[in-house]
């Protein structure tokens, strides 16, 4: 059952106000964020200035917006007037954007109520939240395990039921991922299917906007709202968007699924491979095609990820000086001191070594050995996807390859950068994804991720759907809620 739906119906019937709903929201949020921190800033004034608008159009007899009453958080990397948008960095503590990213508005139109703003990885940067500066989320299935990253205050503040949906922001996993550790539904679309006017970039070419919500109506009401072309974005698709809820069926019988066998090898757990193995045959009982499929360049999608991304994050982070916005170290002998140390001080050490990756691979000398050789394999990667799909119509496979790990498991980075390894070939080719919950092992939540070809958002959802109507994991809830 749709909890929008649900709550908009409320509305109507006058069983609700959206103010009261609003306030819930706020008195649940203050009884349970010091256990998780899921937010870095609550916008309780804008958040009950929005409820006001929809109880005050509703009883002037008003249609309201599909998302009407909704309580919904922003990932703290995408701009937002008066209130600060930080990227969970110290280089951007009280820092206010002088826009709203289309996203925003686009939700406020739908009638949705933003009422604050998530914890992430500084910058996005990370598959844990452990590196924002301002202190790790926790994961309401267990507060000593991570919500995963870098949406996971978006993640974990769903699962909480702190708020009914968020946005988060998907680089090389960073929605899908902590969906599946938190046990929400999470939707990276198609490149350019969401504007990213005010998402403040990772890596260009990567970056995506999408839902995290509870169940995958949700998820598709939430993507209806922002979806569509934008003209401030440059890469924002001129195309007209789908009606999602049409998709929403529960019969997938002779749909084509793909298990990708490059997912299902060393490094992925036993319980994760036991709950993809009956997610599969619940698909099949559906009456979808099950099949193995080779995708061999996928193996490739990590080392090319970890190229490509720290070359766009060298670029895009260069902004952030100490002159024109953020942090400025003070005093300094020199201007280059200035910027030596203000970058020293305002950025964490998983940043720092992104950056150092990236402006090495694109240095004189190895640009071409690093740069452009992960260029060209990136584009073995989506063709892989393209092949793929001439024989089925979507690919499915574990989101990650373990369930949530214990704060400090994974110090060392290229453990850290393996939690992404089954969700970056998507960003990569720029395909869409959607992870929904498919079991649990010893207690913690596990994500069965369904990949699509371009612009396939309606097949996602209406496998995503169908599976998610026959099962119950999308019902269980974090035991401190009940």
């Amino acid at each position: 059952m749709s909890l929008i739906r649900t709550l908009r119906e409320q509305l109507v019937k006058r069983e609700r106000s959206a103010v009261e709903l609003t306030q819930e929201h706020l008195d649940w949020i203050d009884q349970t964020e010091p256990l998780i921190h899921s937010f870095l800033h609550l916008m309780p004034e804008r958040a009950m200035a929005q409820a006001r608008r929809i109880d005050q159009a509703l009883a002037r007899g008003e249609a309201l917006g599909p998302l009407a009453g909704v309580v919904m958080a922003l990932k703290d990397n995408l701009c937002t007037l008066n209130a600060p948008t930080t990227c969970a960095s110290q280089i951007l503590k009280d820092y206010q954007a002088p826009y709203e990213a289309t996203v925003n508005l686009k939700l406020e139109a739908a009638g949705a109520i933003l009422i604050g703003k998530t914890n992430l990885d500084e910058f996005a940067m990370g598959s844990s939240t452990e590196n924002s500066a301002y202190g790790p989320s926790r994961n309401p299935w267990d507060l000593g395990t991570v919500p995963g990253g870098s949406s996971g205050g978006s993640a974990a503040a769903v699962a909480a039921r702190l708020v009914v949906a968020a946005l988060g922001s998907d680089t090389g996993g960073s929605i899908r991922q902590p969906a599946a550790f938190c046990g929400v539904v999470g939707l990276k679309p198609t490149y350019g299917l969401v504007s990213r006017y005010g998402l403040v970039a990772f890596a260009s070419s990567l970056d995506q906007i999408g839902p995290l919500a509870n169940t995958v109506e949700d998820a598709a009401l939430v993507l209806q709202a922002i979806a569509g072309y934008d003209p401030y974005d440059s890469t924002s698709l001129n195309l007209a968007v789908p009606d999602y809820n049409s998709a929403l069926i529960p019969d997938i019988k002779g749909l084509k699924v793909g298990l990708v066998t490059e997912f299902i090898g060393e490094g992925t757990s036993p319980g994760v491979l036991q709950a993809i193995e009956t997610a599969l045959e619940v698909l099949k009982s559906l009456g979808a095609e099950i099949q193995e499929v080779s995708c061999p360049q996928f193996k490739y999608g990590l080392p090319t990820y970890y190229i490509i991304a720290p070359c766009e994050a060298s670029a895009n982070l260069a902004r952030y000086d100490g002159v024109k916005y953020g942090l400025r170290a003070e005093p300094a002998e020199s201007l280059l001191g200035m910027y030596e140390q203000s970058r020293n001080q305002g950025f964490g050490r998983e940043v720092k070594r992104r950056i150092m990756i990236g402006t090495y691979a694109l240095s004189s000398g190895y640009y071409d050995a690093y740069y452009i050789k992960a260029l060209k394999v990136r584009t073995l990667i989506k063709e892989d996807f393209l092949n793929a799909f001439t024989k089925v119509d979507v690919l499915v496979g574990p989101t990650a390859p373990t369930t949530a790990f214990r704060f400090g498991d994974k110090e060392d980075p290229l453990s850290m950068y393996l939690s992404d390894v089954c969700t970056i070939p998507l960003n990569l080719a720029g395909m869409g994804g959607i992870s929904i919950p498919c079991g649990f092992d010893q207690g913690l939540p596990i994500g069965l991720q369904i990949m699509g070809a371009p612009l396939a958002e309606p097949t996602l959802l209406r496998v995503a759907y169908a599976y998610e109507q026959a099962t119950a994991w999308h019902q269980h809830q974090p035991s401190f809620i009940t």
